[in-house]
């Protein structure tokens, strides 16, 4: 739910169309992917913050209730029991605003993402 009317350009413009309690928490999930994965770059894909590395990462997006995140279907299924509290589908999955932002859990996935795309880069 972006506020501003116009399509961002990029994840600062992203993420000042939010409100200060939502750009906190976006500018927290945009550190802990910048923090394992440095030399990935940022993008907006399907108007989400986005990171690459050898291919889509991972994305992000703030809602009028949560912050979907998506980490492909790959990156859910395997975090599937940690992930057991939380609204998800294939390769999304729902952190409620109202509850507190699993940043750990955001971490872990983020390092498989990028340890299953070095991976596939290598094949």
């Amino acid at each position: 739910m972006i506020t501003n009317k116009t399509a961002p350009k990029n994840i600062d413009e992203y993420i000042a169309g939010f409100p200060p309690d939502v750009q906190v928490i976006l500018e927290k999930v945009r550190s802990i992917i910048r923090e394992i994965v440095p030399e990935a770059s940022e993008a907006i894909s399907y108007q989400m913050p986005t990171f690459k590395l050898h291919g889509n990462l991972v994305h992000f997006a703030a809602f009028k209730n949560h912050i979907g995140f998506y980490p492909m279907p790959h990156g859910i299924d395997v975090f599937k029991e940690e992930l057991s509290k939380y609204a998800s589908g294939k390769g999304s999955v729902q952190f409620p605003l109202n509850q507190p932002i699993p940043y750990d859990i955001i971490a872990k996935i983020v390092k498989f993402r990028v340890a299953e795309n070095l991976r596939k880069a290598k094949v």
